[in-house]
């Protein structure tokens, strides 16, 4: 949260525009403006991982700006819109995540296909969501998994999960079969799906919250970048909000570059960032996996360790 001062010492922070009309390099940090307007003032071909979580097609205020629900086909040809004007940004190598719901599912396929190849998509549980008497309670959300051509960077043994093992079966020697014993338990590291239940939504007590009304977790954005990137890679978010796939990107060790409407969210992304520094702790990663949400805090309070939700 932005307290007393902090727009003082933050403003100066900002990007600003280049003296000669254009950048000659890609800029790193964070740029408060419309990403239309920023856009045509970047290099191309610089982005290795673009991440895109835009508004989805409903109603929703962003700290006084709204953005209202379209029809499919006037969303389908924003989104593309919005697209067509990245594009240019994108190595051929590039990988595009776009983030949406059950409303913009069509969309973001229509769109997407014109443009990138696209791979797959991942549904994430949300964990938590408003109840209803004549409909299913909506508690998921979907991440599309596209790429600018089949040339592309995926690190699968960067984002094993590491799941407690019900049944532990043993090879003919009696040995653990794919598995390993610990004196926290039996756990095995697996390759990772497109269906996420280890997500913990940001709440109050976490240190990652802000107020944004729709913020991804660390630990989400930590799979992406860690799947899709390699070190030094260049990470691009043009509706980078409270700023978590730039901290995300700092952590590991990336190089990022976030764009803002909302001077309010531009500057808690620096806050954010200011408090992060490489190899800090992600909630949920540790050691080089991720684990099954609660499983790491139940592991340190029996190492005797503070406990963390995971």
């Amino acid at each position: 949260m932005l307290e007393d001062g902090d727009r003082e010492t933050l403003l100066p922070r900002l990007i600003p525009r280049p003296e000669q009309g254009k950048f000659i390099e890609a800029p790193e940090g964070v740029i408060c403006g419309d990403h239309r307007e920023w856009l045509p003032l970047f290099p191309e071909a610089f982005v290795d991982l673009l991440f895109l979580d835009p508004p989805y097609n409903m109603d929703k205020s962003f700290n006084g700006w709204k953005f209202s629900q379209r029809t499919v086909a006037n969303y389908t040809e924003w989104l593309d819109g919005v697209l067509q004007a990245l594009k240019p940004c994108l190595k051929k190598t590039a990988t595009i995540y776009i983030c949406g719901d059950w409303r913009s599912s069509h969309s973001i396929f229509e769109a997407a296909s014109r443009h990138f190849v696209v791979r797959n998509r991942v549904t994430w549980e949300r964990e938590k969501g408003r109840g209803s008497k004549r409909n299913w309670k909506n508690s998921s959300e979907d991440i599309w998994f596209c790429t600018a051509g089949d040339k592309y960077t995926f690190n699968v043994d960067a984002v094993k999960l590491r799941r407690r093992v019900i049944a532990p079966y043993k090879n003919a020697n009696g040995k653990p079969k794919d598995w390993e014993k610990t004196d926290s338990g039996n756990f095995r590291d697996t390759h990772p799906s497109n269906l996420w239940t280890d997500i913990s939504i940001p709440f109050w007590s976490m240190p990652e919250n802000t107020d944004h009304p729709t913020q991804k977790s660390e630990k989400l954005l930590a799979k992406l970048i860690l799947a899709s990137s390699d070190q030094k890679d260049f990470i691009l978010d043009p509706f980078l909000g409270s700023g978590s796939s730039a901290v995300v990107a700092k952590k590991l060790g990336r190089r990022y570059l976030g764009l803002e409407l909302n001077e309010e969210y531009a500057l808690l992304s620096l806050k954010r960032l200011h408090g992060a520094g490489v190899g800090h702790d992600i909630q949920g990663y540790s050691k080089g996996v991720f684990w099954e949400r609660n499983t790491l805090a139940s592991q340190r309070k029996k190492q005797g360790g503070a406990g963390k939700r995971s």
